[in-house]
């Protein structure tokens, strides 16, 4: 029997994707048995993906080499009788607990030299794998083997009973639909629609009679603020963000019936969910991290020969691939998506 270690992702939204990965391997060998390592708030996570065993944490800071502690983790993982090791990250130091492991078969992509970390070291070709969960996938089967067309796209499993405590939790009643706007991004400014343009597409679904709850961590409070202070004469804007668990903002993502957001970790939970979706790119492209749902969309501006530049911050300082994409034409979206019988 398989029993794999895999070096799962850091970012919430990478962890999101290599669910793919996951069931894929469950498609290929149904008895194989599935551990990741992963940091605490990505293992948080696990809970909804049932084909992993086991999360087991690593609490190492983000950037510490830290070769001792991850020598004593890896001594820990010897005798759980592990046949393969799948290592996501490119870093050097995330495949060193598979390596001290002893785990029999080591795979990853080439990254920063790791040559006897790995002993099934692949080279990527990026036109062959343009996507992120190719890229994920492609370790699962051999060098000369080739993916199929159709990927399975994560799928979150929400027990309904916590959905409600949730709720409960929160003192949120479902007398009328619920929309998320996740105004936030992790990785910088580059990817954050205006703050303002939130403020007004939350305002027209207050009108509408929705009930907006304004989703993110604890780095958005002060963007979810403005927001509310924008809106403050309307009610039902509930603002969540840095207010919940991770876990917790799953939970009352799957309540919504709609979801509007930047290219984030929260965007790819929302898919997971297969929530009706909106997800707006400013620096980065759905050519490498797509909304992995059918019902989601993407909104970018076209014909900008700076975008996608992937950057944190605007090179150019204008930051025209956010700036220009006006409320009005997000807003049109949402209606025109709401209108169809699939959303």
């Amino acid at each position: 029997m398989r029993k794999y270690l895999i070096i799962a992702p850091n970012w919430v939204g990478d962890m999101v994707m290599s669910q793919s990965l996951y069931r894929y391997l469950k498609n290929l060998y149904p008895d194989c048995v599935i551990d990741i390592a992963a940091p605490k708030h990505c293992c948080d996570l696990v809970q909804f993906m049932p084909e992993i065993n086991k999360a087991l944490a690593l609490d190492f800071k983000h950037g510490e080499f830290g070769l001792t502690a991850r020598f004593k983790k890896a001594k820990t993982f010897r005798k759980q009788g592990y046949t393969h090791a799948i290592v996501l990250p490119n870093s050097w130091k995330s495949a060193l607990i598979p390596f001290f492991a002893k785990i029999k078969k080591r795979t990853g992509w080439h990254g920063e030299a790791r040559f006897v970390l790995l002993n099934d070291r692949r080279k990527l070709d990026k036109q062959q794998y343009p996507l992120m969960i190719q890229r994920f996938n492609a370790l699962a089967i051999n060098k000369n083997q080739n993916l199929p067309y159709q990927l399975p796209f994560p799928h979150f499993i929400v027990d309904q009973a916590q959905q409600k405590r949730t709720l409960d939790k929160f003192q949120l009643q479902t007398y009328s639909p619920f929309v998320a706007l996740c105004p936030g991004a992790e990785f910088g400014p580059a990817k954050k629609w205006p703050t303002k343009y939130y403020a007004q597409v939350a305002k027209f679904l207050l009108m509408q009679g929705y009930q907006v709850l304004l989703m993110g961590g604890a780095k958005d409070q002060e963007t979810t603020k403005e927001i509310t202070q924008i809106c403050q004469e309307h009610q039902n804007l509930y603002d969540m963000a840095g207010k919940t668990t991770l876990p917790e903002a799953v939970y009352l993502l799957s309540c919504c019936i709609h979801v509007i957001s930047n290219d984030s970790g929260l965007m790819h939970i929302a898919c997971a969910l297969d929530i009706p979706t909106v997800v707006i790119y400013g620096s980065t492209s759905d050519q490498f991290t797509p909304p992995l749902s059918n019902k989601a969309s993407s909104l970018y501006l076209d014909g900008l020969n700076c975008r996608p530049c992937f950057k944190r911050q605007c090179p150019l300082g204008h930051m025209d691939c956010m700036n220009k994409l006006t409320p009005e034409t997000v807003i049109a979206h949402f209606v025109q998506r709401q209108s169809r019988p699939e959303a």
